[in-house]
């Protein structure tokens, strides 16, 4: 299933790229996309994961950028 998420004070390309790297390593994660331009993450995963994965992905945005965020509604 697909997921979609705005990220807030994304500043670089760079580190967009940076942060998709890494969210496509944390276990259940089938794809992801990191846009800067857009400020979204869409990301593909098993629905029963999702909480999980987005807890990894909020770390590893912060480790990445310390000043962005995933919003998560």
């Amino acid at each position: 299933m697909k997921f979609s998420y705005k990220i807030e004070d994304l500043d670089c390309a760079h580190c967009a790229a940076k942060i998709e790297k890494a969210i496509a390593k944390i276990e259940g994660v089938q794809s992801v996309a990191v846009n800067f331009l857009s400020q979204k993450l869409t990301l593909e995963a098993e629905q029963e994961n999702i909480s999980d994965i987005m807890n990894k992905a909020v770390e590893v945005c912060r480790k990445v950028e310390p000043d962005c965020r995933i919003v998560l509604k």
